[in-house]
């Protein structure tokens, strides 16, 4: 990547030959005066990204990534004027990032500007095919962190044998194969040799896997070994070429261009193929030996050695997870001429907390499970081996045992990956703040009402409601691919986001359920009778009262054209039926082994994938769906991880993203009676997984001295399981989790998780607590707040009352509060107690909400507004609080407002604030006996505290612990009596 530099001579350098010049103040309207999607544009916009994300550049002049200074330090060099410099930020405003590193204190070091400058041949391919597909900011963040992790490792030139091993935390679909995959361009550049990709433990995700490092990376040439496609000798069966395959006839494998490595490029050799995983001697042992090859230029130095680390050919084998196979790999390297010590070797642990983990109770055995026990061996054999494990569902990684020096523990860095604005994760699809019972039923402020359907039928019960439900599903299937056709016609560029169009039916693991759902669905369609006069007046239907309501309140996409009516689109229905009766007369297809026919019919880069897929395991971890929009729920699971991998509707959806339908279980059965919400299980995981990034976030700060704070060792298990019955993780995984709940300061934080109503004495302690500010009328008048609708549109306005009060009687006040069994507040408490005798927090402003829609109540002659906040059944406590209050309550925190926007503008809120002031929403819920009527309106005008919940949420001074600030403890074997680790 060049430096910034002035562009003005560059450009008039240019316009030259055409006799043709330019003014200096003309230079940005070259850029912003383009099409938007004009390449020049586009490379400009990318290239700032990746200015802005420079991390130790020597032109960097110490300022920091994604800053103001940086970008002001850019312009400059770019000779622009202040006024296009801030037409500049307008247009391609500074991308702010929150990936997270945690690394090892004695990591020195050297994959530094001069190391990336003198070998990025598979980089470069890499990045311009990211550039071809991704927006600039996602490049550039990829081109950052995928840094970041190579520089972790060791060097593999070094002549030190060190052996790294690391976590790279992203998020379900979110891109961790892209990531990855830009991880090992880096490192083969850098001089890694071997590269070992385990994958899954089904081969229909080694095989996709395989398939998008040889599409992407790994490239024609390097496939076609040396040989050209129409050489006659070219083997036969050679992948891609042998099978017809779309994308290889059209162009779409990176290609390097014939004689690239006679420019010092070394080549690749794939140790396995799209049809074939690692198999013992399949090419000879010199294909996995440099020294029986003769590749080394001088065979008296070690492979490592610079004269011979850059001249030496990678290989690379995408690998299962399977005993069988792993034992072969680690048989060859038994039998090889090379020492195996010096091969510089990355491995890839894709979905590393599944099989990779040792989950023999260490209680119990000193022995391992065979997965486990291969990697270590593998470990052993290559000295030089690095371990990078990737996951989107950490919680097992965490609990491993940092004692055990053969596991592993990701010693030296953790990485947790941001997502771009582009992923649909969970808040895409849940609500975690306090909503009013209108606002629930507004798709422009809930996405539940937006993108979530209820499942409710039970076929023990009433068959024929299931038997509605799941035609309700294939009606939105049928529908929205009709929408994404219309879409296409209209504008063409679009079509490349819908070549697939999926739908996905999980409710069981069993292959027999799925043999009868498949029948029951193709029943279901054939009943359905589609094209039909009925089945277009149902369509009519659910596309006037749902898609087109949702899809005019979600504008998350510029330009996307919307149908005017559902006679835009009725007319695509017919090539509808036709793409998904391609392949026959059946719209299903069953994926729960390994039959190759039935691969065969989800190939989603030979074939247009038109179908509704039933299945169980082998679609819900690691294999993407392509074009899934409408998703039938059904299954339930024990562990959140477990779960959380099978929401395979996260991701990205372009050109789509407001069509997306979740139609989920709501009353699922379980053990002994129990009944289950499935889509408030995966609220609830989604909020642990938020809470655990929130935890390594504030664990990776900085000292002042450069080096961390905190070491990956000592980080600890950051799990809280919310709802009981659903485990982070296995039981088998667990032997060494040490659960702990820690707060962290400078931000609204919630606490509702107090315990159950039982006979009403805690709600009649915990009102009695806060009852004297109202005795003492210390609440002021009632004024307005303003907040942010969800949708980003306007502001609105809110009413509330105000006290100030000591931060000594809140302190009090607080440490009264009982919770619920697993929830300490104590970190909380100890959190206060420092900041008051820091001198940081002297006071609280207590805002009370005034709602419209809230009525007043009389408790223990108190009038007091009183929510509807129902309990959770199946987690204890109440929801979160309203998005409404937290803008107000973050001002009067004194917590700056994102780097780029303007200043907080409430002034009502700006009124109280102080630097030593912490902010409390204070809010009462009816919380009646049983099964009594909760809704407030409807209670009595005068209310028994036992009958009333008193909630809460606060803020600390922003000044207070204005990077977060949190204290644990370190229990292990090897430390008995470690102090307090502090984070500030």
């Amino acid at each position: 990547m060049s430096d910034p530099m002035d562009l003005y001579p560059i450009v008039s350098a240019f316009l030259a030959p055409t006799g043709e010049a330019i003014a200096r103040k003309e230079v940005p309207d070259l850029i912003l005066g383009a099409d938007r999607n004009a390449p020049g544009r586009l490379k400009f916009h990318i290239r700032l990204s990746e200015w802005d994300a420079e991390k130790n550049a020597a032109w960097t002049d110490g300022t920091t990534e994604r800053t103001d200074e940086r970008r002001r330090l850019i312009m400059d060099r770019l000779g622009l004027t202040d006024d296009a410099a801030a037409r500049i930020r307008e247009t391609f405003p500074v991308f702010t990032d929150r990936t997270t590193v945690i690394t090892a204190p004695d990591w020195t070091p050297w994959y530094d500007e001069d190391r990336r400058r003198a070998h990025h041949f598979y980089w470069d391919g890499y990045r311009s095919l990211l550039e071809s597909r991704l927006p600039a900011e996602s490049v550039a963040d990829i081109d950052a962190v995928t840094t970041d992790i190579v520089g972790r490792l060791a060097d593999p030139s070094g002549s030190e044998a060190y052996q790294s091993k690391g976590l790279v935390v992203g998020h379900v679909q979110s891109g961790k194969t892209a990531n990855f995959t830009g991880v090992i361009a880096k490192a083969i550049d850098a001089g890694y040799r071997l590269i070992i990709v385990l994958t899954g433990t089904v081969e229909i995700l080694r095989s996709q896997t395989q398939r998008r490092l040889d599409m992407e990376l790994i490239g024609r040439e390097n496939i076609l070994g040396g040989t050209g496609e129409e050489d006659e000798e070219l083997p036969p069966g050679v992948d891609y070429v042998s099978t017809d395959d779309a994308d290889w006839n059209a162009g779409r494998f990176v290609s390097y261009g014939t004689g690239f490595t006679d420019a010092g490029v070394p080549a690749i050799r794939r140790l396995t193929g799209a049809k074939y995983d690692y198999k013992m001697l399949r090419a000879g042992i010199a294909a996995l030996d440099p020294r029986a090859g003769n590749e080394l230029s001088d065979p008296a130095k070690p492979m490592w050695h610079p004269d011979n680390i850059h001249r030496t050919e990678v290989r690379i084998a995408v690998v299962k997870k399977n005993k069988a196979v792993l034992k072969k790999l680690v048989d060859d390297l038994r039998r090889i001429k090379a020492r195996t010590a010096e091969i510089p070797t990355l491995i890839i642990d894709d979905e590393a907390d599944q099989a990779s983990v040792n989950t023999m109770n260490p209680k119990r055995s000193s022995d391992r499970t065979a997965i486990n026990r291969l990697i270590a061996e593998l470990m052993g054999r290559l000295a030089r081996a690095q371990y990078v494990g990737y996951t989107a569902t950490p919680f097992a990684n965490v609990f491993i045992s940092p004692e055990d020096a053969e596991d592993i523990f990701p010693r030296d860095f953790i990485v947790s990956l941001s997502t771009p604005k582009e992923y649909r994760g969970g808040r895409a699809y849940h609500d975690f703040e306090q909503l009013t019972s209108e606002e629930k039923k507004n798709p422009e402020v809930s996405n539940e009402c937006a993108f979530v359907r209820d499942l409710r039928g039970d076929d023990d019960v009433d068959p024929e409601q299931v038997d509605d439900e799941l035609l309700a599903a294939l009606d939105a299937f049928v529908l929205t691919g009709a929408i994404k056709l219309w879409r296409a016609f209209v504008k063409p560029e679009l079509a490349g986001s819908f070549r697939h169009h999926t739908m996905l039916v999980h409710e069981s693991v069993r292959q027999a359920d799925h043999a009868e759902l498949g029948e029951r669905i193709r029943r279901l369609w054939q009943l359905a009778g589609y094209g039909s006069p009925a089945s277009m007046n149902r369509l009519r239907s659910l596309f006037d009262e749902d898609f087109a309501v949702v899809s005019a309140s979600r504008k998350w996409e510029e330009d996307l054209p919307q149908p005017g009516s559902f006679d835009d689109v009725a007319s695509f229905v017919g090539e509808l039926l036709d793409l998904v009766m391609a392949s026959g007369a059946d719209p299903v297809v069953i994926v729960n082994g390994d039959k190759d026919q039935q691969y065969t019919q989800v190939d989603f880069q030979r074939d247009r994938v038109w179908r509704i897929l039933v299945g169980g395991t082998k679609l819900s971890r690691g294999f993407t769906l392509e074009g899934l929009t409408v998703t039938y729920f059904k299954r339930r699971a024990s562990q959140a991880d477990a779960l959380m991998q099978m929401g395979r509707w996260f991701g990205y959806r372009p050109g789509y993203s407001d069509l997306v339908r979740l139609y989920m279980a709501r009353e699922i059965k379980g053990p002994r009676g129990a009944v289950y919400d499935l889509y408030d299980a995966f609220g609830a995981i989604m909020q642990d997984e938020e809470q655990f990034r929130d935890q390594l976030a504030t664990f990776a700060r900085i000292d002042e001295d450069g080096r961390p704070a905190v070491k990956p060792i000592d980080v600890p298990p950051l799990v809280f399981q919310q709802l009981p019955w659903l485990r982070p993780t296995g039981r088998n995984k667990m032997y060494n989790a040490k659960l702990e709940f820690s707060g962290i300061g400078g931000e609204l934080q919630d606490f509702p998780r107090q315990p159950d109503r039982g006979d009403g004495r805690t709600n009649r302690r915990h009102f009695a607590l806060v009852r004297p500010w109202f005795e003492r009328d210390l609440f002021g008048p009632a004024e307005e707040f303003e907040y942010q609708d969800p949708s980003g549109n306007r502001k609105r306005k809110f009413g509330g009352r105000v006290a100030v009060i000591s931060a000594e009687e809140i302190l009090g006040v607080l440490e009264g509060f009982e919770w619920m069994e697993k929830f300490d507040f104590t970190p909380t408490l100890e959190m206060i107690r420092r900041a008051m005798a820091e001198g940081k927090l002297e006071d609280w402003a207590i805002l009370l909400p005034l709602l419209k829609e809230t009525p007043e109540k009389t408790v223990d002659g108190i009038r007091i507004p009183m929510l509807r906040r129902t309990r959770r059944p199946d987690r204890g406590g109440f929801s979160g609080s309203s998005f409404r209050q937290r803008g107000a309550i973050e001002t009067i925190a004194g917590k700056p407002a994102p780097e780029g926007e303007n200043s907080a503008s409430d002034d009502a809120a700006l009124a109280y604030r102080t630097s030593t002031r912490g902010a409390m929403l204070l809010t009462f819920a009816a919380d009646p006996k049983g099964d009594a009527e909760r809704t407030p309106s409807r209670m009595p005008e005068v209310m028994a505290a036992e009958d009333t919940a008193t909630i809460f949420s606060l803020a600390l001074p922003y000044q207070a612990a204005p990077k977060g600030r949190i204290a644990f403890s370190v229990k292990r074997m090897d430390r008995s009596n470690d102090p307090v680790v502090e984070v500030d």
